[in-house]
């Protein structure tokens, strides 16, 4: 049973939590609603669609090239929840279990590169991919490769990049369920 103080902080956090809800339906569910509303309307020329409501945009889905992309959706979507499942939570755990100020370090250093616009860090990771890139150049003054690997624009590049922009989330939700 609850106090009157934790029912107080209770309608505190709820009260904190209102303009977060309120964004949230504003620009989520209220945009949603409108793609899903325009989804029933047919293709026009000018404007881009026109007052005509039709289901042919739905008939379409079933065509082949629409399967495929949706298919080779969900196994990015797959691989990328796993690999961010198999990584951050025990990741996550570890850092629940460090001392404070390891914690805050290690969080520090998780933290500090997403301070940096998102277009920036993916443009870093297109630098390394390159063929004339870091990781191309080490690997054939290794002796490893002779010509070039082609890493950039590949489905493994972009798991990469979705486990990279993923991760952080799926051990700070660990470090979460740690602490409940």
């Amino acid at each position: 049973m609850m106090d009157a103080s934790q029912k107080q902080d209770l309608r505190f956090s709820r009260l904190l939590k209102l303009p977060m809800y309120l964004w949230s339906i504003v620009f989520v569910f209220v945009a949603l609603l409108y793609v899903i509303g325009l989804s029933f309307l047919s293709r026009g020329e000018i404007m881009g669609v026109t007052g005509e409501v039709t289901l042919g945009n739905y008939a379409r889905l079933a065509s082949p090239n629409y399967v495929k992309v949706l298919l080779q959706s969900l196994k990015l979507a797959a691989l990328t929840t796993a690999i961010c499942i198999v990584v951050g939570y025990p990741f996550g755990y570890l850092m629940a279990r460090l001392s404070p100020v390891a914690r805050s370090v290690v969080m520090l250093l998780i933290i500090v590169p997403f301070w940096t616009n998102a277009l920036i860090r993916i443009y870093g990771w297109r630098i390394l991919l390159m063929s004339n890139g870091p990781i191309n150049t080490l690997l054939m003054n290794l002796g490893l490769i002779h010509e070039p690997l082609k890493l950039l624009y590949t489905d493994g590049a972009v798991l990469l990049g979705m486990v990279y922009a993923c991760l952080l989330y799926t051990s700070d939700a660990a470090d979460e369920l740690d602490g409940v």
